[in-house]
């Protein structure tokens, strides 16, 4: 009997995909492409992976099943011959502050061998051991022995460190910051917001932290002034407000609610007090976020930032001590490996070789992945999505399995167009292995260097959700239906836009130095233009753009100090915006027309009809956020959730309101003889016409229009937007009033983005540009770049390598002679276009 060759989907209909069947390959890398929201993850992660997924956890036990949580079962009449499946997603979980690359990546783990089996201690009497067998074998020895060593020079025994004792996480770390490498102290000159105003009016920031808001009136019945500017308080006010002792107080209180507590025993807490205590109480991410701000954070005196406690410092591999190693640049490690090898006796050789091999093995999947200027001490917090998402992928590749379905999500995120053949050898690799591989991205090499392509389209939304096109590279260059066929031959036009002649005189310029790689950086952004910051990962630029320009402007709006790394500054722009691809709510409650004002007016103008009138529905009622105008059974969101105990939950359509999330009673209500949930079920394209008469609500809908988002229905979930239009939506409230002091800040804005979307996204940037903004879109897309008026592109590599203004001025000017990498990808990428 043959073995299957290609996975059958059969009827799929997850969100917009259009009841469709489709085959694909087993044991190839297929690519799948199309707009943005055409459906391409719907199929990729909504059926693949998680058909893949949850078939793998049906063979588990019902006790296992319990314990892990699963994804529901797809909308799908059937899918055949799918393996168990992977997924690395577009937007990987941040980790937490303890983990580092080191960490993350386990290369530290192999590390701490390294250094336990290898390493050279000092004994109690100063004197330093040189590696040996010996301390090898006494690492694998148990009990007392483990460990115990003999001074080759004084004959003392003692015990040497093990792998344990270096890891910060555990019994290695610094006793006085408990293994994060800073302390955490409160900032004095953050409990107080404004000095000019009164206690009453808010000047005691602490006091509005969650559950404190009643200090103020304690104070007042502790004989404070609470109606006077803070600055005009004695100072014996003051310190009561800063320092004052714990303290119970009985006294009438008025709740928020409007109740009064006679006699009630409020609790007086300082300004100091009310932030440490909500620090130790305070449990929500939200609330610690907040919290945060009110502590500074420097560096562990103790272990001075390693993490470590100190004495294991004095333990060394070829003279370096294991923090000097890990802050190494990966790119730095093969190189010391081999001087580790090199150095020790000949009895050591077979069982460093084969700990080296470990070592180097797992680093080099992260050096094809072009993360060589990453240092396992880099704190995991502090990585870009693409750096998480590279990672990830090395990580896969490290384990060598075979028989598994992996689905990645745009996997080229944050990767300059250097990295991208490292990345195919990689999802090679991947292949080779022995799996299958399915890759959503829309970069040209990526989708080239498939078996397979499959083109979700034609359009996004409803208009699209079709198996547009499907074939080998060869075969969709070659096919005029086909959307990205352009693109592989060269046919495209790439301009979207008219670029300036003349790059504006007028800028926002700035110098920063001492912040990370940055060393005497002066930039230059010219006004009401696009300016490309380009370069690869770690070369500075959100160092420079969203660590130092954008705080610098921000504070500068608010009268405060610009941070530490700012030397010079000057900007005529006083407002900054920054916009992203992140999804927009995380509640279905979210939509196209309560994220914009639409739904507002939707109710005030439904609340003006006259059965609204007779029955006295205000407009509240109009909004299945309230009990009012909720259906009474899913409460307004349309769903029903069914738990089925070791089943994943069950959702299904409200049988009550039929998926319409409001009360039947307040459909009855009509307008143009529409109810409210006609009028969201509504396109943009349908609405336009119905609006016209309602200026408030018509200009909205024209907005979503000019943004390309006119097949969007007003009632639509935004949760589930893709990232594109997501992106496009939070700009269409910009887009209805002047910006001439506004720099916006688009931060890898191309993520998602089918080559055509990026035309649309510039076509909107320019609509900003008219209405006088600044814009700074930091990028390694080419589409994007040939589009702007001015490049800034930083390098040459990144890490230590990176760092410096490599190459500024227009793209057009700077691809007539390349003297960056960047610009010579951007030059060559030109080429294939002309």
């Amino acid at each position: 009997m043959a073995l299957p060759t290609k996975i059958e989907v059969r009827g799929a209909r997850v969100h917009n995909l259009k009841n469709i069947d489709v085959d694909i390959p087993l044991h190839k890398f297929v690519a799948i492409s199309g707009l943005s929201g055409s459906g391409k993850s719907s199929l990729a992660m909504g059926i693949l992976y998680e058909e893949g997924s949850r078939r793998y956890l049906d063979a588990l036990s019902t006790y296992m099943r319990r314990r892990i949580k699963q994804g529901t079962q797809a909308d799908v009449t059937s899918v055949k011959h799918i393996p168990s499946a992977l997924a690395l997603r577009q937007r990987p979980s941040v980790p937490n502050e303890r983990a580092t690359v080191g960490t993350t990546t386990e290369t530290f783990n192999v590390l701490r061998l390294i250094f336990s089996r290898l390493g050279s201690p000092v004994c109690p009497n100063g004197h330093r051991v040189p590696a040996s067998l010996e301390i090898a074998e006494a690492a694998s020895k148990s009990g007392q022995d483990m460990m115990r060593i003999t001074c080759s020079t004084c004959g003392v025994k003692f015990y040497a460190f093990s792998a344990e004792d270096f890891a910060f996480n555990s019994d290695g770390a610094c006793k006085n910051c408990g293994g994060t490498g800073k302390v955490r102290q409160l900032d004095e000159d953050k409990l107080i917001a404004d000095e000019n105003l009164s206690i009453e009016e808010g000047a005691i920031a602490s006091w509005s932290l969650p559950g404190r808001n009643f200090m103020p009136n304690v104070a007042q019945h502790a004989g404070v002034r609470i109606d006077i500017p803070f600055k005009d308080l004695t100072d014996k006010e003051k310190d009561f407000v800063l320092n004052g002792p714990e303290k119970k107080y009985k006294m009438d209180f008025l709740s928020g609610t409007g109740r009064v507590f006679h006699d009630f025993n409020a609790l007086y807490e300082n300004a100091h007090q009310a932030v440490l205590r909500s620090a130790k109480s305070s449990k929500s991410e939200r609330a610690q976020k907040r919290i945060a701000e009110f502590f500074t954070y420097s560096t562990c005196p103790v272990c001075h930032g390693t993490r470590l406690r100190p004495e294991l410092l004095n333990q060394l591999v070829n003279g370096k001590n294991i923090d000097e190693v890990q802050h190494m640049q990966l790119g730095d490690l093969p190189k010391w490996s081999k001087e580790v090898l090199a150095q020790l006796p000949d009895d050591m050789q077979k069982m460093a070789s084969s700990l080296i091999n470990e070592f180097t093995n797992n680093l080099q999947p992260l050096l094809d992945l072009g993360l060589d200027y990453l240092t396992m001490a880099r704190a995991g917090n502090t990585l870009s999505t693409g750096e998480l998402q590279r990672i990830q992928l090395a990580r896969t590749l490290r384990t060598e399995t075979t028989g598994v379905l992996y689905v990645l999500d745009e996997p080229s995120i944050g990767l300059h167009p250097a990295n991208v053949d490292g990345l195919i050898k990689v999802l090679r690799k991947l292949v080779d292995q022995g799996n299958s591989l399915v890759v959503v991205d829309h970069n040209v090499d990526i989708i080239s260097a498939a078996d397979e392509i499959i083109e979700i389209g034609p359009g996004s939304g409803e208009q699209g959700g079709e198996i547009w096109d499907q074939g080998s590279p060869v075969e969709i260059k070659n096919d005029p239906q086909s959307l990205i066929a352009p693109y592989l031959n060269g046919k495209a036009k790439l301009m979207a836009r008219k670029t300036s002649e003349k790059v504006n005189t007028e800028k926002i310029t700035f110098e920063v130095d001492h912040y990370f790689n940055l060393h005497d950086i002066k930039a230059g952004i010219p006004l009401n233009q696009i300016t490309a910051v380009t370069g690869f990962s770690g070369a500075g630029k959100t160092s420079l753009v969203l660590d130092s320009l954008v705080p610098a402007i921000q504070n500068q709006s608010k009268d405060e100090k610009l941070p530490k790394q700012i030397k010079k500054f000057n900007s005529p722009v006083h407002n900054v915006v920054s916009v992203d691809a992140s999804p927009i709510g995380k509640s279905t409650r979210s939509t196209v027309a309560t994220y914009t004002s639409i739904m507002d007016n939707l109710r005030k103008l439904f609340a003006r009809q006259p059965m609204a009138k007779e029955k006295h529905y205000t407009p509240s009622y109009f909004s299945y956020n309230n009990k009012e105008g909720a259906c009474p059974t899913c409460g307004g969101t349309g769903i029903v959730t069914l738990d089925i105990q070791f089943l994943p939950d069950m959702q299904q359509t409200c049988p009550t309101c039929h998926g319409e999330r409001y009360n039947p009673k307040i459909q009855q209500v009509k307008w143009l003889n529409l109810s409210i949930v006609d009028v969201l079920n509504l396109d943009i394209n349908e609405a336009l016409p119905v609006f016209k008469r309602v200026p408030k609500i018509e200009r909205e809908l024209e907005l979503l229009k000019e943004v390309g988002l006119d097949y969007l229905h007003l009632g639509e979930s935004t949760p589930t937007l893709s990232g594109g239009e997501a992106q496009r939506l939070k700009l269409v409230t910009h887009l209805s009033h002047k910006q001439d002091d506004t720099l916006f800040v688009f931060d890898e804005p191309t993520i998602g983005l089918h080559p055509l979307d990026v035309k649309v996204l510039v076509q909107v940037m320019q609509k900003l540009l008219d209405q006088g903004a600044t814009i700074i879109t930091i990028t390694h897309d080419l589409n994007l770049i040939v589009n702007a008026d001015y490049m800034l592109d930083l390098g040459p590599r990144g890490g230590e390598n990176g760092g410096r203004v490599v190459a500024e001025g227009k793209p057009a000017d700077l691809i007539k002679k390349p003297e960056s990498l960047t610009v010579k990808y951007l030059a060559d990428y030109w080429k294939q276009f002309k």
